[in-house]
């Protein structure tokens, strides 16, 4: 064995020294052949450090071949791919029982992966949207429709922070495009002050089609594409080539799709162009939502990241009130814009090889401020404050995490006219701001509020929403 000598009293002080480390390297050697060295990669770094301090040039060799073969090397950081249809209820499944539609792709997620069954967006688009990216409940921040408040600190400023790569493709709807008023119009907040490096957007400034000879904004760009353009796969491929553009760093992509909204037009696959019945268009822009859905997926197996990169599936509210979808065998009308479960019931599947327990269902209550601090703690991220979100991360990893007791959802689209809608709910138990209660279980449409035979149930949820602010801004205040 060799040291670095400088003087006889240095060389006795590093055989002392080698000696010492050499005991230790025997014991961390037989904890490590007892257990997964995986479990300890932390401690060998240390270690190693310490070795080349001492000047024990054989033991610092030692860790050196431990990190060659990875024990000591930085852990691949897991990509988040979080992905948001539009208008598309948890009836519209077949993994959650429905029979209307076909999804072999988010089915074989849910088979491979983790199923919620009480996941609860907002009866509607933008107040979903702003609740998701910025953690916090609408009565906390919500400005009005069409807009996220400038102030605010999103879910991709956040993984921007942690060192991610982000981007964003599908639907914006989130500064207040051309179309609207003056009050609203241009008063929201840009994709690029929002955390996203990239963005292939629909509904920024302008409006124009989403779907076929779709306008969109690119990187700040605005492009009208050809009639022959399908705008889905245009939004699809942005984030296709931005997977291979951060294959080799860690990722952040937020991909609010823009199927299954209405209008109800065929799609690519439709078996005409021409055809016009709203239910079977509905039909199969469900199919193409699937369709690349399995592209992004596809794509992180083809990239080898697969078992890296946690996926996402959702929606923003429950389904168009004009389609009519088979649960079962019971026919379920959308309820977009309601407060019942019509309108709120939304699928959640979560999914990474290796990670997320396979063929998983969790009754969990999870919504929609819930997506950020499970986001940051995917990257290893401290949870984002101010928040009223809870991580659902422990569940996605079989552990049993710190589940939500209670959901409040506030619920005021157009807050420059008319009053709030406010409620706290359970898996069971559902009570309004103004004092309704229903055991939504059992009375799904909400038809038989009940009395003073649920007292203990209704003290308890009363509780809850005491917890709240009862009312947000009425008048639309921008910063």
């Amino acid at each position: 064995m060799t040291y670095a000598v400088a003087s006889p009293d240095l060389t006795a002080m590093a055989v002392e020294n080698t000696m010492v480390a050499e005991k230790s390297v025997r014991a961390i050697k037989c904890e490590l052949r007892c257990n997964s060295m995986a479990h300890f990669p932390s401690l060998m770094c240390s270690l190693q450090r310490l070795a080349r301090m001492l000047g024990v040039i054989a033991v610092a060799a030692w860790f050196s071949q431990l990190t060659t073969a990875g024990v000591c090397a930085e852990p691949a950081r897991t990509n988040v791919i979080l992905i948001m249809a539009d208008d598309i209820g948890y009836e519209c499944y077949p993994c959650y029982g429905g029979t209307s539609y076909r999804t072999p792709n988010i089915d074989r997620l849910a088979a491979g992966g983790m199923r919620f069954t009480q996941a609860h967006a907002n009866p509607l688009c933008t107040p979903t949207r702003v609740k998701l990216m910025t953690g916090l409940s609408n009565v906390r921040n919500y400005a009005s429709f069409s807009t996220l408040r400038r102030s605010e600190r999103t879910i991709g400023q956040v993984m921007r922070e942690a060192g991610y790569r982000t981007a964003i493709a599908g639907k914006w709807q989130l500064y207040g495009a051309e179309h609207y008023n003056d009050l609203i119009r241009g008063k929201g907040t840009l994709p690029e002050d929002a955390g996203f490096e990239r963005h292939c957007l629909w509904q920024v400034k302008k409006l124009g089609s989403r779907y076929w000879g779709p306008t969109v904004t690119i990187d700040g760009e605005d492009k009208k594409f050809g009639d022959e353009v399908y705008g889905p796969d245009v939004y699809c491929q942005f984030l296709l080539d931005r997977m291979e553009e951060y294959r080799a760093e860690p990722f952040f992509l937020y991909y609010p799709m823009a199927l299954v909204h209405n209008p109800f037009e065929p799609t690519p696959d439709s078996a005409s162009r021409d055809q016009k019945n709203k239910q079977r268009n509905f039909a199969d822009m469900v199919a193409y939502m699937d369709k690349l859905i399995g592209r992004i997926v596809t794509k992180t197996e083809e990239l080898g990241i697969a078992d890296r990169t946690l996926i996402l599936v959702t929606g923003d509210n429950g389904t168009n009130r004009t389609i009519k979808s088979k649960l079962g065998e019971q026919t379920m009308v959308g309820g977009k814009g309601l407060p019942t479960d019509a309108g709120t019931h939304v699928a959640l599947v979560a999914y990474q090889p290796g990670a997320v327990p396979a063929g998983k269902v969790c009754d969990d209550l999870v919504e929609f401020s819930d997506f950020m601090p499970t986001a940051a703690a995917a990257a290893g991220a401290d949870t984002p404050q101010p928040t009223d979100g809870h991580s659902f991360y422990p569940q996605l990893r079989g552990l049993a995490g710190q589940p939500r007791e209670t959901i409040y959802i506030y619920y005021w689209p157009r807050p420059e006219r008319g009053e709030p809608l406010r409620f706290v709910r359970d898996r069971r138990w559902k009570l309004y701001g103004n004092g309704k209660l229903y055991d939504v279980q059992n009375d799904i449409l909400e038809k038989r509020p009940l009395g003073a035979e649920s007292a203990e149930v209704r003290e308890r949820l009363q509780a809850a929403l005491d917890r709240m602010p009862a009312k947000g801004q009425k008048l639309l205040q921008f910063e």
